[in-house]
């Protein structure tokens, strides 16, 4: 009888042993994931996309040693609504995020629903250490403050903006603070580390990679692998930028374009010292590295969309077709391009698939996993339509893209048709050419818009009395077509 209690506590050791090498394996398949984002970087305004006056070599090593995606598209072309579409895979019409949350205190009580699962919380279930990092801009109370959305760790700003040198930023605040100013401006207000106010001495964007470096440090410390949203807030204004970083783009006369570059490089080289970090603790080769903006650049400052037309806040291509690319040694082949559209939509059950997290049965998504679209080079979206719309002052600009098609209204002119893969710059219009088309489009833009929410709040704020005494609810006549 000892003998057989001998073999069999002999065999359940070997189980559990066994179990903990399979466990220990499958972590260890579990990439690190850092999701980039920067803030209204424009599509020519990086040099994998072509910008020859503005020098981004670690951006541009990331792009082409990864996956150029040129046709990627956010869900909304401002900053509040596209970041609440990333995080949630929805659109955030259908949340009503429709505007950017109001500043200056204006929004306090005002968030995407609690109930609605950011892309952290999956994430953190599936053993990832998360952090959030910069930027949040998603609600500034308590239930709706990063620490609570899934993300373990946040260093940054709750606010849409922030001004970039400390010392301007703190006599400012001071100076508010001293005033009594009941709502004091949101660029001014002090930086956090999950809650706790922090003391800075440097420039915003280097801070942010700092702390990026210190995230991923301790990911490698606590053996776990990391999700990482490092969301910087360059070049969104203010155009504020280093001395060392405006002397190296000293041959662009125009001011605001040489401070501009200057803050893109400082993304760049921000970008540089994290990888660095990551080859030094041995994690960069199991490191998946997406890098996007949130909305087209704002041409008025600074930013280059070329060839696209528009800028940030159109439905035109410049205001949410975006560079982007994937960057991954184990699994992403060098010197890639994928010209089929997608969409940031797709990347929270994109993320979820690679870090083998579950999203529960109950979370809607309006995006799909498109992995092995990636890999295998074929279109994600080839039976479905991409959508873009942005509630203005009594009108409503709108998009809708399938496959190489682009229906587009803007500024209360008619509908247009583009061949959108051969016309990037939307400059022939072929509605008439291809009215069945354009109907089509039209349609399944129209049945979408039955989806939407009323929103939750507006900004400008006297939109809301807008949105209630004119026809803004009701989009207008934003799909009729009109004959030519």
């Amino acid at each position: 009888m000892k003998k057989i209690i001998k073999i069999s506590c002999a065999l359940v050791s070997a189980v559990v042993l066994f179990s903990s090498c399979i466990n220990a394996q499958s972590q260890t398949e579990q990439p690190n994931i850092l999701l980039i984002l920067c803030d209204d970087l424009g599509y020519n305004d990086v040099g994998f996309n072509g910008s020859t006056d503005i020098t981004t070599p670690n951006l541009d090593q990331l792009a082409q040693d990864g996956t150029i995606f040129t046709s990627a598209y956010v869900a909304h072309p401002f900053c509040g609504p596209s970041r609440a579409a990333l995080l949630t895979g929805r659109y955030p019409h259908t949340l009503g995020s429709q505007f950017n949350l109001p500043a200056n205190g204006a929004s306090t009580g005002k968030g995407i629903s609690v109930e609605e699962k950011f892309m952290g919380v999956p994430m953190q279930k599936a053993g990832y250490y998360t952090g959030a990092i910069g930027k949040w801009h998603l609600g500034e109370t308590a239930e709706y403050h990063p620490n609570k959305r899934g993300f373990n760790d946040f260093y940054g700003f709750l606010g849409g903006g922030h001004k970039y040198f400390p010392e301007e930023y703190k006599l400012q605040y001071k100076h508010q603070k001293e005033m009594g100013t009941k709502n004091i401006n949101d660029y001014v207000l002090p930086l956090e580390h999950n809650g706790a106010i922090v003391e800075e001495n440097d420039y915003l964007t280097d801070v942010l990679s700092r702390e990026g470096i210190r995230f991923t440090k301790e990911a490698h410390d606590k053996k776990k692998p990391f999700f990482l949203y490092l969301a910087y807030n360059a070049p969104h204004v203010p155009l504020e930028a280093k001395e060392k970083d405006l002397e190296k783009f000293k041959d662009i006369e125009d001011i605001d374009r040489r401070t501009y570059a200057a803050m893109v490089y400082a993304v760049d080289r921000g970008v540089g010292e994290i990888v660095a970090s990551l080859k030094k603790t041995g994690q960069f080769d199991n490191t998946l590295i997406i890098f996007l903006s949130d909305n087209g650049g704002h041409t008025g400052h600074g930013a280059n969309n070329y060839p696209l037309t528009g800028r940030k806040g159109d439905t035109w291509e410049g205001g949410f077709r975006v560079p982007m690319f994937f960057h991954w040694p184990k699994k992403i082949k060098k010197g890639q391009k994928f010209d089929y559209p997608v969409s940031a939509l797709d990347l929270y059950p994109t993320i979820a698939h690679i870090g083998q997290a579950k999203i529960g049965s109950d979370k809607i998504l309006d995006g799909k996993n498109i992995w092995e679209a990636i890999i295998s080079l074929t279109n994600p979206h080839d039976k479905e339509t991409l959508f873009a719309m942005r509630h203005r002052e009594g009108y409503t600009d709108v998009a809708a893209r399938q496959n190489e098609w682009k229906a587009v209204k803007v500024l209360r002119e008619p509908w247009k048709l583009f061949h959108i893969t051969e016309d990037i710059s939307e400059k022939n219009d072929l509605s008439t050419a291809h009215p069945d088309i354009l109907q089509k489009l039209v349609s399944d833009t129209e049945k979408w818009s039955k989806t939407h929410t009323e929103p939750l709040w507006f900004d400008p704020l006297y939109l809301e009395q807008m949105w209630k005494d004119s026809t803004m609810a009701t989009f207008n006549d934003t799909f009729k077509l009109e004959q030519k």
